[in-house]
């Protein structure tokens, strides 16, 4: 805990079984109180060796329900735990857990509700090896977002964030998608609810075992976005009225 804040960090898992035992080695325990596990039915042994590792919060998809559904299911159980700040950590080690306690010390002392890790503020991007056509693509979906979203981001798809319990219980994301646009929606609800949003550079590894999405989904993942930001601006300025914004 930090000020007596319960600490969960939540692992939406799918195929991270020789990734896994990495990324749980480096989640700081010394102020991390529990562990989540979902796993979106995977074909390999993560949840096998998340049991070795001594996770007991372990939550199985009878299917493969996909990324954000599998999000859904983590922040649901987070909440039922009790917890005041949830993590949301990748389990592929693309991102390194040694940040969580920058990130939940702002969010424990008040300062914003949400932390984001950034992987292009710094060069973390660049030097960890992510793909040219994502880095690309990257950079003019965020540069579209800001403008229709009046926002001032490095980026919006990151798979590191850190949330209060406020935060999660205010905004209506079991309406979001259960595809990878997900992660879009939330930080759309979140600048909707008047949330702010702190961002911290964050390294970052591209290794064959990390997760992605290839080409054809990333085009698909672009277009979702891209609605997300106009469903956003016409929201704003009430010419429609989208599930996703209502507020709790």
């Amino acid at each position: 805990m930090i000020r007596d804040k319960k600490i969960i960090v939540v692992l939406p898992a799918f195929n991270a079984e020789k990734t896994l035992e990495n990324t749980y080695n480096e989640i700081p325990f010394d102020i991390v109180d529990e562990v989540i596990l979902v796993d979106d039915k995977s074909n390999d042994k993560t949840v096998a060796k998340a049991k070795k590792l001594g996770i007991t919060q372990i939550v199985l998809h009878d299917e493969n329900q996909g990324y954000g559904a599998n999000q859904k299911t983590c922040y649901n159980e987070a909440l039922k735990l009790g917890a005041d700040i949830v993590v949301m950590l990748h389990p592929d080690y693309q991102y390194t857990p040694k940040l969580i306690h920058s990130m939940t010390y702002l969010i424990a002392n008040e300062v914003y509700p949400v932390v984001l890790g950034s992987r292009i503020l710094g060069k973390g991007a660049k030097k960890g090896g992510m793909p040219f056509y994502k880095f690309f693509f990257n950079r003019i979906l965020t540069l579209i977002q800001n403008v229709l979203m009046g926002a001032r981001l490095s980026e919006y798809h990151t798979g590191f964030r850190a949330y209060s319990r406020n935060v999660l219980k205010r905004i209506n994301y079991e309406e979001n998608s259960n595809d990878f646009v997900f992660d879009n929606q939330v930080i759309a609800q979140i600048h909707y609810a008047g949330f702010e949003i702190a961002e911290i550079s964050c390294p970052t590894k591209y290794a064959n075992d990390s997760s992605s999405i290839n080409f054809s989904r990333s085009v698909k993942y672009g277009l979702g976005v891209l609605k997300t930001s106009i469903q956003f601006s016409f929201q704003k300025i009430g010419l429609i009225k989208i599930l996703i914004f209502k507020l709790n």
